[in-house]
């Protein structure tokens, strides 16, 4: 095994946090590790919505290059913001256990209720959550926001005219994030993969592979790839209006999946249940069956707006 193993990451306080997760994780292993924080091009952009940018891996695209120049040995990721195809010559060599899947909103008066308002802005940067939050509340504004979590708290705490902003709950929870109301949406259904981790490396680092699969969760690892394979197959980013939840219970999986339109007037949704000792193309099947059921003509919707 190599002397020292290098664990890249974005720079931020979450992605420095799901680092260091991984950096623990390795080191019970009795091996030696060293950070590599790299600046990535969604970092460097504050400004444009993530899906005005019209790059695959927004987040991932600099780790994957100094993956791919041997400059690190590991990049770990938020598992949603990981493309379903990844680049050639890289492989996932483990998923973590999942943390918290769900959604979070982040308002400042105590007293505001999404339920009980006509009119409200809230701020997201993600289309799914817009499409989601305006199919509930027609009545009410979504803006754009961009930044970390810091950045966007603190955008959402000087902004007089924003009610709320739309969070994931487990970057919340893994930084504690000093929130002043939060409430996680029962109804929303999350981004594929949401909550978990993915430590890649380079499909030739066999030894890398061999120590990562150690804490690879293969609960949470067959869950996230249904709901990346439902993704896939619906040819969908991550950056798409489209939310996929996998459940093991007992000796099935539950699934859950949707898709919006972007102005969320329009969906689709699925709910199905596979035997957990056959889950080959769970993921194709369920996407299938949500194209039969309304989404195919969302579908082509969406690609039309991603070509403009």
């Amino acid at each position: 095994m190599k002397k020292i193993i290098r664990i890249g990451t974005r720079d931020s306080q979450l992605a420095l946090w799901q680092a260091k997760f991984v950096e623990k994780l390795l080191n019970r292993q009795g091996l030696m590790t060293e950070l590599v924080p790299v600046k990535s091009e969604g970092d460097l952009d504050l400004v444009s919505p993530l899906y005005e940018m019209g790059v695959q891996g927004i987040f991932t695209k600099t780790l994957d290059v100094a993956l791919l120049l041997n400059k690190i040995d590991i990049a770990v990721h938020s598992f949603k913001d990981v493309p379903v195809q990844l680049p050639k010559d890289l492989i996932i060599a483990s998923v973590p256990e999942r943390g918290n899947r769900k959604d979070s909103l982040v308002f400042k008066d105590p007293d505001f209720d999404p339920e009980k308002r006509e009119h409200a802005v809230i701020a997201t940067s993600s289309l799914r959550r817009k499409a989601q939050w305006l199919n509930r509340y027609p009545g009410h504004i979504v803006v754009p926001i961009r930044g970390n979590n810091n950045t966007r708290l603190e955008k959402l705490n000087n902004h007089p005219d924003w009610d709320g902003a739309l969070f994931a709950s487990a970057g919340i929870e893994r930084i504690d994030l000093p929130v002043p109301c939060r409430t996680e949406p029962d109804w929303m259904l999350p981004a594929p993969a949401q909550g978990a981790l993915a430590v890649i490396c380079r499909s030739e680092d066999t030894d890398t592979q061999k120590v990562c699969s150690v804490f690879n969760h293969q609960e949470t690892a067959y869950c996230t790839f249904i709901e990346r394979e439902f993704l896939r197959t619906l040819m969908g980013g991550c950056s798409m209006p489209i939310a996929a939840l996998a459940e093991v219970k007992g000796d099935r999986v539950v699934f859950k999946g949707n898709i919006f339109s972007v102005d969320g007037v329009r969906k689709a949704e699925i709910s199905l249940e596979f035997p957990l000792e056959n889950l080959k193309d769970a993921g194709k099947k369920a996407a299938f069956e949500l194209l039969a059921h309304g989404g195919e003509s969302i579908v082509r919707e969406l690609k039309g707006i991603m070509k403009s």
